[in-house]
């Protein structure tokens, strides 16, 4: 999610078409390895690999991109982001078009776009709210594509919850139902690879947790950022009942709170469903796929890793874990999983499903000095 302050007033009047055909003008797309959704736009006629971000208010390209199409620019307001601010520019004007949608004659924010932020691959552009609002947008997360439509078509069936686009910061947002208490001011993110996040305040206004509450690492345009993590049984939207959702408990004065949020739903709770974003119509839609009820893969072990050369580097070592009793902590080096050393097909094989193994299950691992510690497997959240 992402906000740049005072960019909107800077924009020229746009010229903004819907073909008369949008119905069948869908756009393929695959998701990231973050749950983002990927595809190809058309900037100044040159193709964008692009994300469809609704966490994003001011539609943003990258400086590697501007630089490489020799876009002009300027200097622009800080943008706010969920793990704190960072520098911004805007171009000269532009015209961009994707499916049946064409804009032209406005300008368009420039930002680094790092690759941990976007599911590890090279993004040229996000695709912001400031493009969307005024259409329905219709996500069809099971056939990987996606459709722009006159605001008022409802195109699918499905359980109908309030959509409004926000007035200080223009972000689609809701209303959800969490254990009985109404919890309003919910953002929806799709650029945002999580299932749910509250902020401290939304979370200290409902009844207890149900469930232990452990730490991840989130990755951000900003940067990692620590968050607590917890499974909640049951939510509800509208009438319809999602359960077994991931629940992301941001820092206290984070992004959520300076915007005025109590949270947000990201793709990893949307790509189980069909979704209809119309906050014309100010409704929402989700029709559940044939997974929305599964179960979240839960970590066992407590260690959160990067594949290296030769080696596993620990990025963080989740709070109650098997890895924390342990003694592993951030920064430490794997070489040597039950005495096999790390190689180069490591990351492919089935050796490195042991993080999310069966409870039980005991793991020898070897640091690079040649330490062994051992962790059993086990739930812990």
């Amino acid at each position: 999610m992402m906000l740049i302050a005072g960019f909107l007033s800077l924009a020229a009047a746009p010229s903004i078409t819907l073909a008369a055909d949008a119905e069948v003008q869908w756009v393929s797309f695959t998701l990231t390895a973050a749950n983002q959704i990927r595809f190809t736009a058309q900037v100044n006629g040159r193709p964008a690999v692009a994300i469809l971000d609704t966490g994003v208010t001011t539609t943003t390209l990258s400086r590697r991109f501007a630089d490489a199409a020799k876009l002009q620019r300027r200097v622009g307001p800080s943008a706010l982001t969920i793990s704190g601010p960072i520098a911004s520019a805007w171009t000269q004007p532009y015209t961009l078009t994707f499916g049946a949608f064409r804009r032209s004659g406005s300008r368009l924010a420039v930002i680094d776009l790092p690759t941990t932020a976007t599911g590890g691959v090279s993004v040229d552009l996000l695709v912001g709210t400031d493009m969307t609002a005024p259409y329905a947008l219709d996500i069809d997360y099971e056939a990987h594509r996606f459709r722009l439509l006159h605001s008022g078509q409802l195109p699918f069936r499905g359980s109908i919850a309030p959509l409004r686009l926000g007035t200080t910061w223009p972000f689609y947002t809701t209303d959800i139902t969490i254990a009985g208490v109404p919890v309003g001011r919910i953002a929806i993110d799709t650029g945002d690879g999580t299932s749910l996040s509250l902020s401290h305040r939304a979370v200290d206004a409902l009844p207890p947790l149900p469930a232990a509450v452990t730490t991840t690492l989130d990755h951000a345009l900003g940067g990692p950022m620590v968050a607590e993590l917890a499974i909640l049984p049951e939510i509800h939207s509208g009438t319809l009942a999602i359960r077994n959702i991931e629940l992301r408990i941001e820092p206290p004065n984070g992004f959520t709170d300076a915007t005025g949020m109590a949270g947000r739903i990201g793709s990893g709770l949307l790509q189980h469903y069909h979704v209809l974003l119309d906050p014309t119509a100010e409704r929402m839609v989700l029709a559940a796929g044939h997974d929305a009820d599964r179960i979240p893969l839960r970590s066992t072990s407590g260690l959160l890793l990067a594949t290296r050369p030769g080696r596993l580097d620990v990025l963080h070592v989740m709070r109650g874990s098997p890895a924390a009793r342990a003694g592993w902590a951030a920064g430490d080096a794997i070489c040597a999983v039950d005495g096999v050393a790390i190689t180069p097909s490591y990351a492919s094989s089935d050796r490195a499903r042991w993080p999310v193994g069966t409870p039980g299950r005991t793991v020898h691992l070897t640091n690079c000095a040649g330490v062994t510690r051992s962790i059993t497997l086990n739930h812990f959240y």
